[in-house]
């Protein structure tokens, strides 16, 4: 593939440290030639291509001898087609492809070195082209709490927010819906038994809702469709001798009943399971009633109490898939139809699917033609895609985290809660503004507009906005734009007594690159900037004597200028033109790469003009919160084909979502290795 690669140094790649101190020779953006086409070059090989660019640009630092940063790579040429060093490859690849190895001083490889290497990377190492490709296995994971309380919303068109009363949901890879983190503490236990009891009663107090569960629709799920499930046959209810679902009317009223109940049952189980109930749930759900029956309780308290069991089943708690059906162990396959369905309605809505995109799954149509493109976009344009703004982006930017900051009264006095609320209105508008509106997602990085109240407006220096509603503004003439300028992100990204240009680089690196830095290393003491005395000199000159220390410099010396060029903005987003000491800000930063900027501006040019890496960072990020699990080495390259996707469509919102609802980890599982013999 051909790739033009913009070499400078920003990102941190721990392990792959330089060595030596030479005149920077790396060029700048104006300098990069082009790659020649693949269509006028041959094949890269690692004997031709690969070995002898290693043997110019890293095997001084990067040897068996040597091993800078643990890291050997002439032993890598005699398996150098194998994936037994996928981790060590990787972490070559995303060297070469920010740009941070080799480091400043060293000479750097050409662009046709670079898009040889990385296109024999894709084609030999991570076998991007290979139907073998690992679409990974997603954890058994329970609903978190946003996800339980949207799914008894839309199961009894109540919305009673009865997680809001569970334990915080414990956060992986940046977000609250990962598998591998969602565990289920006790006390959690006692809440889904009390929440289930809540549900129903108010379900059963309010005739819309009762009367929805107590006549449910014709059969949303053809029969031929139930072998999804892989129904199991059991023994019937012994009171009518065979199972319910063809037990005939005769006239015992006990028996009709029943035959009511299993009805009322299945229409609910269905729905709250998100695919059709077997055979043997609905039979154990029916018995259930007939016990309750035999010890005196009405019809309707008797079918409360089956109501309930669904909903404390793990089946209801839990977002399960079956096993592939590939007809050999260890091999990927697709998830079924009701599977994908849920998949899809949890990443856009944080809920259970819809009646529309269930019967598309009961049908077996959801994948036939363009019908899961049309679902996802008409999913989108919902109210309910107001889930992708409260989940993903207020994780993915880290605003959730305003509710837990508390900036110094007495140096900022103007803030309070009016203020808090009105910085996460706006980035909350903002995001659900690209989402609803399928803008360019390069807008979170320098969009010319925003929204505000008046609150938030006068903290701006906004003229003209008066009252509480919310509305779009231009920032025509200002020094904002896009989501780096939002009190909310530059809030949480300071300390309560002044800014941390630290965090604030941290966070670019982080959540627009795709580079985080490493945790500081041990023994290593942060700046002394807290319990209200102010550190002698500016944060600037502060951060100059840290970096110092040559343990520290590697991180502070890609993090820092970045921060730098957002210090106009005080600790809670006000406009400053002076720093601590009364004197003019410095707010300039330089890249290790060599490249100047200064100001807001500056920083969000620098950004713009790494869009591509943007579009891989974002890409990662939502691919990550649309599996609820995290992403390994073998999912790059599926990241890179829907980074690629959203460059081609204009980086469209639109199409980043469906290039991941197409993508092979989103309609694909792979088997368990090792199951245990039937």
């Amino acid at each position: 593939m051909t790739r033009v690669f913009i070499l400078f140094g920003l990102a941190f790649l721990p392990g792959l440290s330089g060595c030596g101190d030479r005149p920077t020779l790396s060029p700048g953006l104006d300098e990069v030639e082009t790659a020649p086409s693949p269509l006028t070059r041959p094949k890269p090989t690692f004997e031709t291509h690969v070995a002898p660019a290693l043997d110019r640009h890293c095997l001084e630092c990067h040897d068996s001898a040597t091993k800078r940063g643990g890291i050997a790579l002439d032993g890598l040429g005699e398996r150098a087609s194998s994936r037994e060093d996928l981790e060590t490859w990787g972490r070559v690849a995303d060297a070469l492809r920010s740009g941070t190895m080799p480091p400043s001083g060293r000479a750097r490889p050409s662009t046709a070195e670079l898009a040889a290497i990385d296109e024999w990377l894709d084609a030999e190492v991570f076998r991007c082209s290979s139907p073998d490709a690992d679409p990974g296995r997603v954890t058994l994971r329970r609903l978190n709490r946003a996800e339980y309380n949207n799914t008894i919303r839309d199961l009894f068109d109540l919305d009673l927010h009865l997680a809001d009363a569970f334990p915080a949901d414990d956060v992986g890879y940046g977000f609250d819906n990962i598998g591998d983190v969602l565990s289920i503490p006790p006390v959690l236990l006692e809440k889904y038994l009390a929440a289930a009891d809540r549900a129903i009663g108010a379900a059963a107090r309010t005739p819309q809702a009762w009367s929805r569960i107590m006549n449910p629709p014709l059969d949303m799920v053809p029969s031929v469709h139930r072998k999804l499930v892989r129904p199991v046959r059991s023994e019937p209810v012994k009171r009518i001798g065979r199972p319910l679902s063809s037990a005939p009317i005769v006239e015992d009223p006990e028996v009709l009943a029943l035959r009511r109940a299993y009805e009322i049952l299945r229409g609910f189980a269905d729905r709250a399971y998100r695919r059709p109930a077997t055979d043997e749930e609905l039979t154990r759900l029916v018995a259930l009633v007939d016990s309750a029956r035999k010890d005196g309780d009405t019809m309707d308290e008797a079918i409360r109490y089956a109501l309930k069991a669904v909903l404390i089943s793990p089946t209801f708690l839990f977002l399960a898939e079956t096993e592939p059906e590939t007809g050999e162990e260890g091999r990927s396959g697709p998830v079924n139809e009701f599977e994908l369905a849920a998949r899809l309605s949890y990443f856009l809505w944080s809920s259970m699917p819809d009646d529309e995109l269930y019967r598309l799954a009961a049908r077996g149509e959801l994948r036939r033609g363009d019908n899961l493109a049309k679902q996802a976009r008409r999913m989108l344009r919902d109210e309910k895609a107001r889930a992708l703004v409260d989940g993903f982006a207020a994780q993915w930017l880290q605003t959730r985290s305003l509710q837990d900051v508390t900036p110094d009264p007495k140096l900022f006095p103007d803030f309070d809660e009016p203020l808090r609320r009105a910085m996460l209105g706006e980035t909350a508008r903002f995001c659900g503004a690209i989402i609803r509106e399928d803008r360019s997602v390069l807008e979170f990085l320098d969009a010319d507009y925003t929204f505000v109240n008046e609150r938030l407006a006068r903290h701006y220096g906004i003229p003209g906005v008066v009252g509480d509603r919310f509305r779009r503004v231009s920032l025509a003439g200002t020094p904002r734009g896009g989501v780096l300028s939002h009190a909310s992100v530059l809030t949480v990204t300071s300390n309560p007594t002044r800014t941390s240009p630290v965090k604030r680089g941290k966070w670019v690196l982080d959540n627009l690159l795709a580079m985080p830095p490493p945790p500081p290393p041990e023994g290593v003491e942060g700046l002394k900037a807290e319990d209200g005395a102010t550190p002698a000199g500016t944060i600037r000159a502060q951060l100059e004597r840290h970096r110092t220390n040559p343990t520290c410099a590697s991180c502070h010396a890609r993090m820092d200028p970045l921060g730098f060029g957002l210090e106009n903005f005080d600790a809670i987003g006000g406009w400053r033109s002076s720093g601590e000491d009364g004197k003019p800000l410095d707010a300039s930063g330089t890249l290790l790469g060599a490249e100047s900027f200064r100001g807001p501006a500056g920083l969000r040019a620098v950004l713009k003009a790494r869009r591509e890496m943007f579009a891989r960072c974002l890409s990662e990020k939502l691919l990550t919160y649309a599996l609820g699990r995290g992403l390994g080495l073998a999912d790059r390259c599926f990241v890179e084909a829907i980074a690629r996707t959203l460059k081609r469509d204009d980086y469209r919102f639109s199409s980043l979502v469906l290039a991941i609802v197409a993508s092979p980890p989103f309609q694909n599982r792979s088997q368990s290795r090792g199951k245990p013999s039937s």
